[in-house]
């Protein structure tokens, strides 16, 4: 049976969480206890399943509300439109569009509530939206015999489209906003997943108390409300539930093990949801988008279906002429800016203006990579004497104030200016213009089997590693972005860092 964490005093009582007094802390546990005597089990005591704590006051109705911002965003500005542009039936006609909108975008599943942390694409699903409804009031008119002026019409519509829009917007940042999250499972799971959470700010999760299954206790810091008895339990409903209402959790994650089998994490979810509580279930499926990720029900198993990441195709098609057709247009537009540079590197130091270097590509092969030259002339030779102070704790080499940088380096360098002759790279195919930064053959020598996965695709001119804080980041968090490319890329997250790209080079942090 489930209960409180008692702190140490002589309070005592069953297992009630509405009566639960605060945890102990961890400056008030005893540290001399035995770690098999820090849990202990409470007085049994038979639950009355009314004390299970009551479900939360609803918040205000939203499918109603965007029911009706769906009808009038469209209906009043089309009627007005129409009424203006002396087109006949303009109240009648407007009406009509205005179900039919509200019709295709419940068809649709615009009403529907996301998933804690699903992106929402609010423009793109509702101009399809849009689209859709033109169509069907093309052939509505067409059946009626109506008089309506299409360009009119169009015109009449548009209003309502940017309204869906807007409105979409919002909705998504209401949905996108911090989700207070209570973690159910066993301690091990409870660690991994708060300190996850709370050590990153790219998400809206927020862990603020966990619940722990069975006598371990976890050593993530956060507050323990309650405590699940190793076995199922008639108030294990009651004893999350109250841990969640006492942060003010509008999230559950579970964290499933053997001591949270199939039966109990139902008999879980039925409680939750009927008190008003979103669920989530933790996978251990890690480093894996989303997006690859997809349900599959199978002899009542549900199943997760994962794709495999991207190597062939349309995509990888689309990618290659992308990289060819950008790297041609850059290498044309910056000419001039390539000129300068030139120039200032050859009379700052001597030595040549470009710096060749053997890089690794995609399958371990090796290519010659340029760069503008942002070092003394006899830099590799030198490298050997930095050895010591090098700042990096695995194969790659970095520092944060090398002495071989000369002056207009720095500036090169804080402004990834340096990076752009490998344009000439991505043209030839070495290199494209997203991807894992390319490795020194030294490194490569050093790689584990993890480590080497890096060179499943073509490194990149940028990549989440410039957008993440480049040589701010320790190399296990390098290797990691670097693993989450390689198995997740896109032609649409392959755009979206290159945009990010524009911001981190402007900000300059990381670069050195």
């Amino acid at each position: 049976m489930g209960h409180v964490e008692i702190p140490e005093t002589d309070i005592s009582g069953h297992a009630g969480i509405a009566e639960a007094p605060r945890p102990r802390t961890g400056g008030s546990r005893n540290r001399t206890v035995a770690p098999e005597h820090v849990w202990r089990a409470p007085t049994t005591v038979e639950r009355d399943h009314t004390e299970r704590p009551r479900a939360r006051k609803r918040p205000a109705p939203r499918v109603p509300l965007l029911v009706l911002t769906d009808l009038l965003g469209l209906g009043v500005p089309a009627w007005l439109a129409l009424r203006a542009g002396d087109q006949p039936g303009s109240l009648v006609t407007a009406a009509s569009a205005a179900l039919v909108w509200t019709g295709v975008r419940a068809a649709r599943g615009r009403y529907a509530e996301r998933p804690p942390g699903e992106a929402a694409g609010a423009a793109l699903g509702s101009f399809g939206d849009w689209l859709a409804l033109l169509g069907m009031l093309a052939v509505l008119v067409a059946l009626t015999g109506g008089g309506l002026d299409p360009a009119a019409g169009v015109v009449a519509l548009a209003p309502g489209l940017m309204i869906a829009v807007l409105v979409g917007v919002m909705d998504r940042r209401r949905s996108a906003a911090g989700r207070r999250v209570l973690v159910v499972g066993a301690a091990a799971g409870l660690d991994r997943a708060v300190n996850l959470l709370n050590s990153r700010t790219d998400h809206p999760f927020k862990a603020v108390a966990v619940v722990p299954v069975g006598p371990t206790a976890p050593d993530c810091g956060t507050p323990v409300p309650g405590r699940l008895a190793p076995e199922p339990a008639d108030d294990d409903v009651s004893t999350v539930l109250g841990g969640a209402f006492a942060h003010d959790a509008d999230l559950v994650l579970v964290a499933p093990g053997p001591q949270l089998d199939d039966d109990r994490l139902r008999r879980l979810a039925w409680g939750l949801h009927d008190s008003g509580l979103a669920l989530c279930v933790l996978t251990e499926l890690s480093g894996v988008a989303a997006a690859r990720v997809r349900p599959v029900a199978a002899a009542g198993l549900t199943l997760l279906h994962v794709a495999p990441p991207l190597r062939h195709g349309a995509q990888a098609a689309l990618k290659t002429v992308v990289d060819r057709a950008g790297a041609a247009l850059g290498l044309l537009v910056l000419a001039p800016l390539f000129f300068a540079v030139a120039l200032a590197v050859r009379l700052s130091s001597h030595g040549p203006v470009f710096h060749r270097q053997i890089r690794h590509g995609q399958h371990n092969t090796p290519f010659t990579m340029w760069k503008f030259r942002t070092m003394v002339a006899d830099a590799e030779s030198r490298r050997e004497q930095l050895s010591a102070v090098n700042e990096s704790e695995g194969p790659m080499f970095k520092m944060r104030r090398d002495p071989r940088v000369t002056r207009i380096g720095h500036a090169l360098r804080r402004t990834s200016v340096d990076e752009l002759p490998q344009l000439l790279n991505v043209l030839r195919g070495d290199m494209s213009l997203v991807g894992p930064r390319p490795p020194l053959p030294e490194e490569v020598s050093r790689y584990d089997e993890r480590e080497l996965r890096r060179l499943a695709v073509r490194p990149g001119l940028t990549g989440l590693w410039q957008v993440s804080g480049r040589s701010d980041l320790s190399w296990q968090e390098t290797v990691s972005l670097d693993l989450w490319y390689v198995d997740n890329w896109s032609v649409a997250t392959d755009m979206g860092l290159l945009a990010r790209t524009v911001r981190a080079v402007t900000d300059g942090r990381g670069a050195y």
